[in-house]
C-alpha cells in the first residue's frame, strides 16, 4: 500500500468515526444530547486537546440538557448506539 492509499484510507476510518457529528448537529447518545460546536481534525491538536497520544480527531461539544453547561472536549467514536437529532447546516453562514 502506498502512503497515499494509506493516509486515504486513514482519512475514510476517521470519517466513520466521527460520524455525522459536524458542526452545529446535535446527537444523542447513552450520555445524554449534544451539541457540536467545533470539529479538530488534526492529529497533533486532537493529541493535546485530549491528552491521548492516538487521537486523530476531537470534538468540543455542550450538553443540550443541562442549562448553562459549559463546552468540553471529547474523541469518542461514532456508534449504532448514536442518533443524529439535528444535522449540521451545509453551510455555516458567518455572520450568524
Amino acid at each position: 500500500m502506498t502512503d497515499h492509499a494509506f493516509a486515504e484510507e486513514l482519512r475514510r476510518v476517521v470519517d466513520q468515526q466521527i460520524g455525522p457529528r459536524r458542526p452545529g448537529a446535535i446527537y444523542q447518545d447513552t450520555d445524554g444530547a449534544f451539541e457540536v460546536l467545533s470539529l479538530v481534525t488534526d492529529p497533533a491538536t486532537a493529541r493535546e486537546m485530549l491528552r491521548r497520544r492516538s487521537a486523530r480527531f476531537a470534538l468540543v461539544v455542550r450538553d443540550v440538557l443541562r442549562p448553562n453547561a459549559e463546552p468540553f472536549v471529547i474523541g469518542s467514536v461514532w456508534t449504532d448506539s448514536d442518533r443524529l437529532v439535528r444535522p449540521a447546516p451545509t453551510v455555516l453562514d458567518p455572520a450568524a
